[in-house]
């Protein structure tokens, strides 16, 4: 059974030079990492899916948050991605599997277990790999290809939730 990477909000608010201060990722070793892993698997012949995190673009929404707002040029997949496939979704929650044609994708390929790495560690790939045990779809998240902003205390809490619902690490 083929099993597919999912990578998880690489766009440009988050790894750009203009982003904003709190998105501190070290793009150049993240980017490599998950473009490492994106021709490990697609020429291993499993799936690359691509997500993205998309906020309305309503002017409440332009001031609170300021990042990956529908149709702005910050919400695009980061350049130095490497994209070898068209399967890319968009999401307005962390959970990328909120998306019902990327999880009628799931069903559809009969997936028994998702991939998943990018951004952030404790955010939506926590997110998403939580929602993917919901629904009983195994979930792995890719060490290599992911990293966080969140303090020590609250990824330690992430962390044990991913415990707790049986999420491993490879």
């Amino acid at each position: 059974m083929k099993t597919p990477l999912i990578v998880i909000d690489m766009q440009n608010d988050y790894l750009w030079e203009k982003r904003k201060a709190r998105f501190s990722y070290d793009t150049p070793a993240l980017t490599a990492a998950v473009n490492g892993l994106i021709h490990e698997y697609h020429d291993a012949g499993n799936d690359v899916i691509y997500i993205r995190h998309i906020i309305q673009n309503l002017p409440t929404n332009r001031l609170l948050f300021g990042y990956s707002i529908a149709g702005s040029e910050g919400a695009e997949l980061y350049p130095g991605l490497d994209t070898v496939t068209d399967l890319c979704f968009d999401k307005l929650v962390g959970d990328a599997l909120s998306n019902k044609r990327l999880l009628a994708l799931v069903k559809e390929r009969g997936y028994d277990e998702l991939h998943l790495c990018g951004l952030d560690e404790y955010g939506c790939v926590t997110s998403t790999a939580l929602g993917a045990k919901k629904r009983g779809i195994g979930v792995k998240i890719v060490r290599r290809g992911t990293c966080t902003v969140f303090p020590a205390a609250k990824a330690e809490k992430k962390r044990a939730a991913l415990e707790r619902a049986g999420v491993e690490y490879i």
